[in-house]
């Protein structure tokens, strides 16, 4: 990985990277671990998402859009470093599947009201505008 980590051959990594259905980094550096983060969150325009547990997995977690810790043996760095904090691996299925969308589901209904309070309000603005 120090290899294809350089500027020269990173867009070879990306590119096969992305033709794998799943890529597994073992036994890599935590400065390694963000830097393929960021090697996908500048090239592909994509919303990362990085779980760790430990200390050696926070300057990932800072460098994904999105960050996950899992409290656990190896301390508590990951959690306070995250963005959102899970007790066992097996929550995460549930916090994307459920609480993602209920989210989502939220952000819309709150973005559709805004719209349409802005518009009435400055409609009101144009009415009172037009008349005085």
């Amino acid at each position: 990985l120090v290899h294809a980590l350089k500027p020269e051959l990173e867009m070879t990594l990306l590119n096969l990277g992305c033709k794998c259905k799943a890529v597994i980094c073992c036994r890599v550096t935590p400065l390694q671990k963000a830097l393929v983060v960021d090697l996908v969150k500048r090239n592909k325009k994509s919303i990362t998402l990085a779980i760790g547990d430990g200390a050696n997995d926070v300057s990932m977690i800072k460098m994904a859009h999105i960050g996950i810790g899992i409290s656990g043996q190896e301390g508590m760095q990951a959690v306070l470093a995250s963005d959102y904090s899970i007790a066992q691996f097996r929550y995460l299925e549930r916090l994307l599947l459920v609480h993602g969308r209920w989210s989502y589901l939220r952000m819309c209904k709150f973005l559709k009201y805004f719209f349409y309070k802005n518009f009435a309000f400055t409609l009101c603005h144009f009415w009172f505008a037009f008349f005085c």
